[in-house]
Formats: structure tokens, C-alpha cells, sequence
């Protein structure tokens, strides 16, 4: 299984975990973030990546930190981009930090 596979497994494991948590049914779920239930089941298997705006209103709809559903989302985008670049990953994350901070 790829990295990449993993993180997004790992948002997506969150959102179905916190969904089941609060008792929601995904048509719900996908009613409050205004799109069609069968995206949100692709966004929920991980199938299709959620917009930063929707994680936000997941946060607010399962009553949870807004930043660790955000770093997992993020997560996932510097996985994809880092895919395949076991090399110089390492390198590239570091030398963004430096410029991040």
C-alpha cells in the first residue's frame, strides 16, 4: 500500500469514524456540505478529496478540531505531491520548512 493510499485512508477513517460517532447518516452528512451523497461517499472511501471548505464544515458538523482535520487534509496533498520521490522528499520538506517559518 502507498503512503499516499495511507494518508487519505487516514482522513477518510476520521470522517467515517466521527460520522458514526455522531450518529449521521452520510446522506446527511453530505446534505449539510450542500453536494451529492454519492460525493461524499467518495470523499468518505477516499475515493475523491474533499475542498478545504468542506473539511471546515465537517469540523463544525462533528463538533471536532478544525486544525487536526485540516492537517490530516493537508496531509494528504503534500503526499500526492511527493509521491514517488522517496529521494528527495525528505530534502524538499525540510528546505519548506525553513522557508515556512
Amino acid at each position: 500500500m502507498s503512503s499516499q493510499i495511507l494518508s487519505i485512508m487516514l482522513f477518510a477513517k476520521k470522517i467515517r469514524q466521527l460520522r458514526e460517532e455522531k450518529q449521521l447518516l452520510q446522506r446527511q452528512v453530505s446534505a449539510a456540505l450542500e453536494i451529492d451523497n454519492a460525493l461524499y461517499c467518495k470523499i468518505e472511501r477516499s475515493d475523491r478529496s474533499a475542498k478545504r471548505s468542506q473539511v471546515i464544515v465537517l469540523a463544525k458538523l462533528f463538533s471536532t478540531d478544525e486544525t487536526e482535520l485540516l492537517t490530516l487534509w493537508l496531509a494528504d496533498k503534500v503526499i500526492e505531491v511527493l509521491e514517488g520521490e522517496k529521494e528527495l522528499a525528505g530534502k524538499t520538506l525540510s528546505l519548506v520548512c525553513k522557508h515556512l517559518y
